[in-house]
């Protein structure tokens, strides 16, 4: 196989599920796509915590990409190694069906974990910064991968870059 051959191809360089879920453990923040209101494909950076195969994010109520969940629920995230301490450039793009939490309980719950997950020095701190009233939390359930990549498997490089 040449290497032109295992750059086009790229079947390879898939992302094994122990080291996608590494990634998504390590990593909190991605690209969130949805569908705008007019139809166009939009993305926003968000951060996020992968907790029992879901992404977990938070946003506030009226944003584009929550007002846009109300009409289409199905979303893809983005998550790429860029900025952690994992070796190699990987990354993952996940699709998936997100809902809008409004809940007071749920927002309890989850604005607790997310601040602990994203600040654990000054969580107290953090959670009553995103503890607003117009907040809401989003959960990614039935996550299915629709690309994937690792570097390290493409011989042509360096498996440690």
């Amino acid at each position: 196989m040449s290497r032109e051959h295992d750059l086009e191809s790229m079947r390879q360089a898939r992302l094994a599920a122990a080291d996608r879920d590494e990634l998504l453990t390590t990593q909190w923040e991605c690209t969130f796509v949805f569908t705008a209101p007019d139809g166009w494909p939009s993305g926003v950076v968000m951060n996020f915590l992968y907790v029992d195969d879901r992404l977990w994010l938070t946003a506030v109520e009226g944003r584009a990409h929550v007002v846009a969940l109300a009409t289409e629920p199905r979303v893809s995230v983005v998550v790429s190694s860029a900025g952690t301490v994992l070796r190699g450039r990987k990354m993952v793009a996940l699709r998936g069906i997100a809902t809008v939490h409004r809940d007071r309980a749920v927002l309890d719950h989850w604005l607790e974990v997310l601040a602990r997950g994203w600040q654990p020095e000054r969580y107290a701190e953090f959670h009553r910064l995103l503890d607003t009233s117009r907040r809401v939390v989003i959960e990614v359930a039935d996550l299915r991968v629709s690309a994937s990549h690792d570097h390290r498997k493409i011989r042509s490089r360096d498996p440690g870059r």
